[in-house]
């Protein structure tokens, strides 16, 4: 009998339409195990690979977030040719997740530890009109927003701060201090994005900042909200958290090249 091939560890890049999940991370509650992005895709590489398989992900999105480059591991025998693994592993997924590529990666590719910055992208339809054919990847404003006054409290989150005051409670990490590289506003009408980028977020920071920056668009605060919130560190002083169907992973950068 031949001698099963030694475990190799692979790196696939996913995308998700974070709707039906109940988030990224495997969750059991007291009927079972909930429908999770995470567990899906282990299922299925069960099932294709024929062997037991742990995957890991880079980032744990909230129930509703979508991703277009959330990044995975895993280990496994080689029993299927690699230019053949996505395909496989596609024809058995539902149809709200697509993995990307599958590709090997050094034997300790970590895509939590290894992540150097994420791109957030939090998408929203700006018209009085509701975003039917949408409504599922954006959030909807009514109210017309002040982009330029959005852009002014956006810039001012970039840079290495303590974002105790961007965090839900409980965040469940030691430190709050994250550095942000860049954070802008992009129109493109009915729409109005704002975009995060950083070497790490806090649970439902990209969230909150949006909804911060919301509330400026909106009038109902100053730009110089963002300072008061930062130097104070007090949740209360920035804006609401928005809801997660407009909020979109896009891509993690590495500091190897195991990834685009």
């Amino acid at each position: 009998m031949a001698e099963e091939p030694a475990p190799q560890r692979y790196r696939m890049t996913v995308a998700y339409d974070g709707s039906d999940f109940h988030g990224w991370q495997k969750q059991t509650a007291p009927g079972g195990e909930l429908r999770t992005v995470c567990g899906v895709l282990e299922a299925t590489l069960i099932r294709v690979l024929r062997q037991p398989i742990r995957l890991w992900g880079a980032s744990r999105t909230d129930a509703g977030v979508h991703a277009r480059g959330q990044v995975a591991a895993f280990d496994a025998s080689p029993r299927i040719p690699i230019e053949r693994m996505g395909r496989a592993i596609n024809s058995r997924l539902p149809e709200d997740v697509d993995v990307l590529e599958v590709a090997e990666a050094e034997a300790d590719f970590d895509p939590i530890q290894h992540a150097v910055c994420k791109q957030y992208r939090y998408r929203i339809f700006n018209t009085a009109r509701r975003p039917l054919e949408l409504r599922r990847c954006v959030w909807h404003c009514w109210d017309e927003l002040d982009t330029g006054a959005m852009a002014d409290a956006a810039s001012r989150l970039t840079g290495t701060h303590d974002f105790a005051g961007f965090a839900q409670a409980h965040h469940g990490r030691s430190s709050t201090v994250r550095t942000i590289f860049d954070c802008h506003v992009e129109t493109a009408l009915p729409e109005v994005h704002i975009v995060v980028v950083g070497d790490g977020f806090l649970y439902n920071m990209v969230r909150i900042i949006a909804g911060t920056l919301a509330e400026v668009g909106r009038g109902r605060l100053g730009p110089e909200a963002v300072d008061a919130a930062l130097s104070s560190g007090n949740r209360r002083q920035a804006g609401p958290t928005l809801p997660p169907q407009g909020l979109w992973l896009e891509w993690i950068r590495y500091d190897r090249k195991v990834t685009d």
